[in-house]
Formats: structure tokens, C-alpha cells, sequence
């Protein structure tokens, strides 16, 4: 539930939240964040109804006509070397998918992670550079243009990460082993882990051996300062800021606001809690502080001024996880397979319409949220009256954040890849848009092999390219589909 970082379980993953945990420990949370000052400025410039709707028309026309396109496969009966390990050479699901430049990136739940090329459509090679490297997840580092691995290794009982940092260009050249190892000054074995922080360019590690903590930048992963008290229970990550959670005490439980600049204490405060009643989570944005305890009222507490909110406790019932947004000053909460936006009056801004989430236990490796945070990209349960879902096969929604409307849908019966030339009927575009296809030349994809209902069958992982305009999306058979125009 970290606000700007991204913490990984060193086992199968819990969401998008990347703080990595040398042992199995699912976690939920959120998204990584984007600055773009442009943007913002821009959005300062004009006003917001006319900045609404032309996000909602452009949306509309952008998912328009997505289709099927192309599909990859991550499984190499072989295994990537001949010592490989027996379990790295069995088909498995795809857990996580990053897009950078021109590379799509598929890891399996096995730990096999394969890097394909958009432009040649075919595998370039596989990540993992040993044969007995278990890759547990993935991060893109946009600061230098690389990606990092966080992995587990046979050789020391897969008991501790081991993170590397591989440039884009040299994977694109298919020299995956050109990389180098990072924090190897760190013991990262359980508990300890390594977090992502995107929107500060900050990396946090805790070395369970000696309980420090310490930031790294993620620009050049020099190290700035280290935290060390072993009265801290947790730290959460949002923007310029830490709050470090402490040892709770009788009646109360301390609290400390860090700069994440150089660690500087800004302030520290107790906040008051029910005795004997289990703490169901504490969440930092900004000056807001939200708490809720078991059975209890959601408390929205303004560490400037200590003015306090509260959401009754059938208002707000607690979500299995959030996700922070950033430049809306709003946060999404999921439970029960919906999705609702809060603001911090503690009011309900949005209920999604037409947006039930496939799986139940909130994975949001199956979510993408925009940079500019205005749409959502979900698998959700298909429409009942889509004649080719037949139960198993989902959709892939897009909606509008502010609003709740649901702008396009990719199901099975309105995405069908065209085989014929010609074909121009609105089975190729995708619902929630209208008029016709531009073009009357329109073929399939001859890599495909998979039908549109069996591609969208059983999605485990999902990911947009917002420059390219592609939906890539996992499944459990080890493969990955590319949904474009």
C-alpha cells in the first residue's frame, strides 16, 4: 500500500506496489507515479471541462480500433541454458510485464523473464544470466534508461535479492549478462527487502541483519543516508516525505515525518488509537494521514494542523488495497472486485460503472494506471451477453477515473482479428467508439495463433505502452498477446 514505491515479493507477486521481500509476503499497493512539469502546466493553462472532454474523445479514438495483434511466447522447453534448472524449463503463468523503448519484457511466475522486440517480433533473449537464477521481479529505471532485475538464486537457497542493473540498449543487442550488481553491500535476506521509489528517484533497502535502513539514488544508486532504529515497524514512501511507523504503544503509536531528501525528522507526533483493537492500516499522502482500525471509522488526520476527519466505518469499509494518485489529489480504493475513488474529505468521488475486476484478490498487475492519471486499464468480468466469452474469457476495460464511465472495452465478440482483406464492419472496433474503420486493409497478424477469446482468457498480467499505444497482456499458458492498432 506504499505511496510512490514499489515493493516486490521475492515470492510470486503480490501487485504493483515494488518493494522486493526475501520471502513470501504479498503486499498490495501503489502505482508508480510520473512528474511531467510540461503536462502539468499544460493542464494549469486550460480549463478543466474542456480538458475532460477532450481526454474522454481522445481516449475514445485511441483504443478505437485495438485488436490483436501479435503473440509471444516465454516458454523454452530447453530451458535458456543447458544447466538450467528442471522447474525454469516448465511452462508457467506470466506475472509481470514492463515495456521500455521498443522491448516488451514478460516474466513468468517460474522465474524465467524473456525480452521480446516490437520491431522484429521476436525474442531478443532471455534475463536470467545463470542457470540457477530465479527472477522475481522487474523495474524500468527511466532516470538511466535501464532495467533492473531483483532476483533469487539456487546457490544460496534462494534466501536472498540480488538486484542488477542492465542497460536498455545492451538487452536490445542480446547481451543480457552486461549488466552489474547492486546494494551487494546490503544482506537482503528475510525480512529484509528493497523498495523502488519512482516518484522521489529514491531506492530503499533494510537489511533485516543489522535493522538499518538506507536510500540509495536511483539515478546513480549512490548511497545518501541510512535509518537506523530498531523501534520502526514500517516506513511508508509518498512524495518528498517518509513516515516511519513505530512500536506501538499502550494507547497510541509513534510516528515520525522524514524528508527523503537527507532523512531530516520534520516532525514526530503520537496519534491516538483504540486500545485492543488490531490497526487495519496507516497510509501517508502528503500532510494527509489516513488510519482505520478494526471495525472503526476511517480516520483522515492533517499532520500541519492535526485537524481530524472521520468516514464512518459503513461508509468506508477497508479495501484489500490502494492506490494513490498523485496529481489528482485522490486515491483508489479496491475491494470486493470494485474500484472507487476518495477524495480527502473523506467523500466518495467515483463508483465505476460496467468495471467488476476479474480477479478477486485485487492483483493490479492486471491494472494500469496512465501517467497522467486519468484513465484506468483493468481485466474485468465480461459482459453476459457476449456470445464468445463463454464463461472463461474476460475483457479489458478502459474507463474514465474522474468519472466512472467506462470509454472502450476489448472483449472477445468486438476485437476479432480481420483475416480477409477488405473487411471493414464494426466487429473491429472496439465498443464505445462509432463510424468505421479507416482503413479496408486490414489482415491478421500471422504470428497470432491464439483466437481473441482464448487471448483473453485468464489474463494474469497487463501493461499499456503509452507511447505506442499497445496493451500487452500475460496469461497463465506462459504467453503474451500485443493489442494494438
Amino acid at each position: 500500500m506504499e505511496g510512490g514505491g514499489r515493493r516486490i515479493s521475492a515470492s510470486p507477486r503480490p501487485c504493483s506496489v515494488r518493494r522486493v521481500v526475501a520471502k513470501k509476503r504479498p503486499r498490495v499497493g501503489g502505482v508508480d507515479g510520473f512528474v511531467n512539469s510540461v503536462k502539468k502546466l499544460q493542464r494549469r493553462e486550460i480549463s478543466s471541462k474542456r480538458d475532460r472532454a477532450f481526454t474522454m474523445s481522445d481516449a475514445q479514438e485511441r483504443f478505437r480500433n485495438i485488436r490483436l495483434q501479435e503473440e509471444y511466447d516465454t516458454h523454452d522447453p530447453k530451458g535458456h541454458c543447458s544447466m538450467v534448472l528442471p522447474f525454469l524449463r516448465k511452462r508457467s503463468k506470466i506475472i509481470e510485464i514492463v515495456a521500455a523503448r521498443d522491448i516488451v519484457f514478460a516474466l513468468a511466475q517460474s522465474g524465467v523473464c524473456a525480452a521480446f522486440s516490437r520491431e522484429s517480433n521476436q525474442r531478443i533473449c532471455f534475463l536470467n544470466v545463470s542457470p540457477d537464477e530465479v527472477i522475481r521481479s522487474l523495474f524500468y529505471n527511466k532516470n538511466n534508461d535501464s532495467l533492473i532485475t531483483v532476483s533469487v538464486y539456487a546457490s544460496d537457497n534462494f534466501s536472498s535479492l540480488k538486484c542488477r542493473s542492465t542497460r536498455i540498449e545492451y538487452i536490445r543487442r542480446g547481451k543480457p549478462d552486461a549488466g552489474f550488481a547492486l546494494f551487494e553491500s546490503e544482506s537482503l535476506k528475510w525480512p529484509g527487502f528493497v523498495e523502488f521509489d519512482d516518484v522521489n528517484g529514491k531506492v530503499l533497502t533494510y537489511s533485516a541483519q543489522d535493522s538499518i535502513y538506507k536510500v540509495f539514488d536511483l539515478k546513480n544508486y549512490t548511497m545518501l543516508y541510512s535509518i537506523s532504529d530498531k523501534n520502526v515497524q514500517e516506513i511508508k514512501i509518498s512524495p518528498g516525505i517518509m513516515l516511519l511507523i513505530l512500536t506501538k504503544a499502550s494507547g497510541h503509536v509513534p510516528l515520525k515525518i522524514l524528508s527523503i531528501e537527507d532523512g531530516t525528522v520534520l516532525k514526530s507526533f503520537n496519534h491516538l488509537l483504540h486500545r485492543n483493537k488490531k490497526v487495519d492500516f496507516i497510509e501517508q499522502f502528503n500532510e494527509k494521514l489516513l488510519v482505520k482500525q478494526e471495525n472503526e471509522n476511517l480516520q483522515i488526520l492533517d499532520v500541519r494542523n492535526f485537524e481530524l476527519t472521520e468516514v464512518s466505518r459503513t461508509e468506508f469499509m477497508t479495501p484489500s488495497a490502494f492506490i494513490f494518485l498523485y496529481e489528482n489529489q485522490l486515491f483508489l480504493t479496491f475491494r470486493n472486485r470494485l474500484v472507487a475513488v476518495w477524495n480527502f474529505r473523506g467523500e466518495l468521488v467515483t463508483s465505476f460503472e460496467d468495471h467488476l475486476l476479474w480477479h478477486p484478490d485485487c492483483n493490479t498487475n492486471n491494472i494500469y494506471i496512465t501517467s497522467d492519471q486519468d484513465l484506468i486499464i483493468s481485466y474485468c468480468k465480461a459482459d453476459s451477453d457476449d456470445p464468445l466469452s463463454e464463461g472463461s474469457a474476460g475483457s479489458i476495460n478502459i474507463s474514465n477515473i474522474l468519472t466512472g464511465k467506462c470509454l472502450a472495452k476489448i472483449r472477445a465478440s468486438n476485437s476479432t482479428p480481420l483475416e480477409s482483406e477488405g473487411c471493414c464492419s464494426d466487429k473491429c472496433c472496439v465498443s464505445g467508439s462509432s463510424g468505421n474503420c479507416k482503413s479496408k486493409k486490414r489482415t491478421q497478424a500471422a504470428r497470432t495463433r491464439s483466437t481473441v477469446a482464448e487471448a483473453l482468457e485468464d489474463i494474469t498480467a497487463l501493461f499499456y505502452d503509452e507511447e505506442r499505444n499497445e496493451i500487452y497482456t500475460g496469461n497463465r499458458h506462459g504467453l503474451v498477446h500485443v493489442w494494438s492498432n
